[in-house]
């Protein structure tokens, strides 16, 4: 799991995607939304599994498993209402390793009061 941007995705990280690749895309609303569902569009070329989040319908239809974001939230805000998919992706998948999300391994406290 590592996180790119689309503009650095599209070099180097593009050359691994093959039929059935996963890829989370956030997509919200806003500026960069063009260019986001351009890039979604080379992936799906590319035959990728995409987890599109987004509140916008076009960019949802680009996706293979669509996550829908709630509409009207402005574009400032967008990235707090993003990331809760995203937590909650994590959870499961910590379930599903049977993690323990309440006890992550390796984690210390990080002072110490003596």
């Amino acid at each position: 799991v590592e996180p790119y941007s689309s503009a650095d995705f599209l070099h180097g990280p593009l050359a691994l995607i093959e039929p059935g690749f996963p890829v989370i895309v956030i997509a919200p609303a806003g500026v960069m939304l063009p260019e986001m569902q351009d890039f979604m569009r080379i992936l799906r070329d590319r035959e990728a599994e995409i987890v599109g989040v987004s509140d916008d319908g076009a960019t949802l239809e680009l996706a293979r498993i669509p996550l829908a974001l709630p509409h009207g939230v402005p574009e400032w805000l967008s990235p707090i209402t993003a990331i809760v998919p995203g937590q909650l992706f994590a959870m499961h998948l910590a379930h599903t390793r049977d993690l323990n999300v309440d006890a992550p391994r390796a984690i210390r406290k990080v002072t110490e009061t003596q």
